[in-house]
């Protein structure tokens, strides 16, 4: 009776339940890797047309730092578009593992109940916070990847279309609201831009610390503590990365910009491939095109 009772129990769990152990150890390390791994690395690189002048070394001689950090910006953005091998595959495994973190993260959530009302401690709002920038960071995803990936120009203020020929200056005009620099929606856009990556390396560094509890690496106080400053070091560099990416983009003039970005294509690649990417961005013809329109005309 009682082995049947049992059985009767564990049949009422869910695939969850029933695989806890193995799913909470996925789940947080589907946050470190390659979650965690690619936000750094992307932060990094954003960061760039902050302090890229200074990595330039000669090379940027006689530039700004604006120009310099734009010129930085392209080069890292050109190569990861044009010369890293299997890109499909490596965003293809970025998103998998997004989503999955974000379905088992949800579960969690609604599932978990936070005390904060009747045991207001810290550790009780870093588990109420982790759960609202959780949320809002992955709409913010959504919406950073939509808008300058997939581009959902309808969703961009001004319509820019992000191209990683004209990477800074799309970029600035995309969170600006148009080309020509700042509009209010801009402004709402900017808003969004500094509420989400401020979320999101939060989530990030809180998760890390409550990823070495879930594995086992902390199990005392004191080893808790110790990770925790690690994690509160790592958080802070990443937050001054995204915060200064972010400020350098609200600061770079998109015309300016175009204007470096569109010499260093024709310094490597000559005035037709110029005219190719510009035409492309624009949704002009192709320049044969334009011949043979005026030739048949």
């Amino acid at each position: 009776m009682g082995l049947a009772g049992a059985k009767t129990v564990s049949d009422r769990q869910s695939f969850f339940e029933r695989h806890s152990f193995l799913l909470r150890r996925l789940h947080s390390l589907s946050g470190i890797v390659p979650i965690g791994v690619f936000l750094i690395a992307h932060l990094t690189t954003n960061s760039s047309l902050a302090w890229g002048r200074f990595a330039l070394r000669g090379e940027g001689e006689g530039m700004s730092i604006a120009q310099g950090g734009v010129k930085y910006f392209q080069e890292e953005v050109s190569y990861i578009n044009e010369q890293v091998p299997h890109l499909l595959l490596i965003e293809v495994t970025l998103w998998v593992s997004i989503a999955f973190h974000a379905i088992l993260g949800v579960y969690y959530a609604t599932t978990g109940k936070g005390n904060t009302a009747h045991y207001p401690h810290m550790d009780n709002w870093r588990y109420s916070l982790q759960r609202i920038s959780g949320y809002l960071g992955i709409a913010f995803i959504f919406y950073h990847v939509a808008t300058l990936r997939w581009g959902w120009t309808w969703l961009v203020p001004g319509g820019t279309q992000w191209s990683h020929h004209f990477s800074a200056s799309t970029l600035a005009a995309a969170i600006q609201g148009s080309p020509e620099g700042w509009t209010a929606l801009g402004v709402a856009v900017a808003l969004l831009y500094f509420a989400g990556i401020t979320l999101l390396v939060f989530h990030f560094a809180n998760g890390l610390w409550t990823a070495a509890i879930t594995w086992g690496l902390t199990v005392s106080v004191p080893a808790q503590k110790r990770w925790g400053l690690v994690c509160f070091g790592l958080g802070a560099g990443l937050m001054l990365a995204a915060w200064s990416s972010l400020g350098a983009a609200f600061m770079v003039d998109p015309q300016e910009a175009r204007a470096t970005e569109a010499e260093m294509i024709l310094h490597e690649h000559g005035p037709e491939e110029l005219q190719r990417i510009e035409n492309k961005l624009e949704g002009r013809p192709p320049a044969d095109e334009h011949a043979n329109a005026g030739g048949e005309g």
